[in-house]
Formats: C-alpha cells, structure tokens, sequence
C-alpha cells in the first residue's frame, strides 16, 4: 500500500505527495522482504521446480497411456464391453 500526503501550494503539494509516496514504497518493500531469507526463496524455488518434473513426468505416462491409434481404440472398447 502507498500512502502519500501533501498540503500547501500546489508545486510543493506535488512533490511532497510523490516524496512520502516513494518512502511509503521503500518501507513496503523493506517490510516485504524482511522476512524472506535466500534460503526460503531456494526452497521453494527447488520445490517448484520438483512439482513441474513430477507433472511433466505425469503427462508422458498419460501420453503413453491414451496415445491410441483408431484400432486401439476399437479393441478397448470390445475388451471393456465385453467383460461386464
């Protein structure tokens, strides 16, 4: 959130509203990254990067699975009804 304020006439209005508005900025992201450490964005960077192989992985299997030519299909389908 930026807060910024400014009274008097309007040239020093302006540049004091742009003034507290830049400080207002450079506190909020202090206060942001304050508690992040590199370690923290490390891990969750890993841990990103784990759960986009993972679903990677899942698409080939899935890919692999459900590539079927028109015949495969057919047979399927015959095997799956023909068993209930």
């Amino acid at each position: 959130m930026i807060i910024g304020f400014g009274f008097g006439d309007p040239m020093q209005s302006i540049v004091m509203l742009v003034v507290t508005s830049l400080l207002s900025y450079f506190i909020y992201l202090g206060l942001r990254n304050l508690g992040r450490g590199k370690q923290d964005s490390l891990g969750k960077r890993e841990q990103r990067r784990q759960y986009y192989y993972d679903q990677r992985q899942r698409a080939r299997e899935y890919t692999r699975e459900f590539d079927l030519t028109d015949e495969e299909i057919e047979q399927r389908l015959d095997q799956e009804l023909g068993k209930s």
